[in-house]
């Protein structure tokens, strides 16, 4: 049976101080023992990350898409040209960030 550990040595530390039985693989087989430890990525297990990611990347997106059009109302004559530009590259930065967390990864 795999012995779960979380990415940092920390938690190696914490698991070996609890676990008796993985103590025990430890002092007759070191090898063997690290090779029974399954080290889990946080970002893998964790789905909160990405939903704060693409929440917070949809805002942004909409929070520039209501800026240029208030924008566009309240401004006398034309807006400043520069500024919609530096808009447009934010928001479409912001919609490439989140079609790359959106779709799917290539399965190997």
């Amino acid at each position: 049976m795999k012995t779960l550990v979380n990415d940092s040595i920390e938690d190696l530390k914490v698991a070996l101080k609890n676990d008796s039985d993985l103590q025990e693989k430890f002092k007759t087989n070191p090898v063997e023992a690290i090779r029974n430890l399954e080290i889990v990525n946080p970002k893998e297990t964790d789905y909160w990350i990405y939903r704060i990611i693409v929440i917070m990347l949809g805002l942004a997106i909409i929070a520039i898409i209501a800026g240029l059009i208030l924008l566009s109302f309240w401004s006398e004559g034309e807006p400043d040209s520069q500024l919609v530009t530096i808009f447009a590259t934010i928001s479409s930065g912001a919609i490439g960030a989140l079609a790359g967390l959106l779709s799917p990864s290539p399965r190997k």
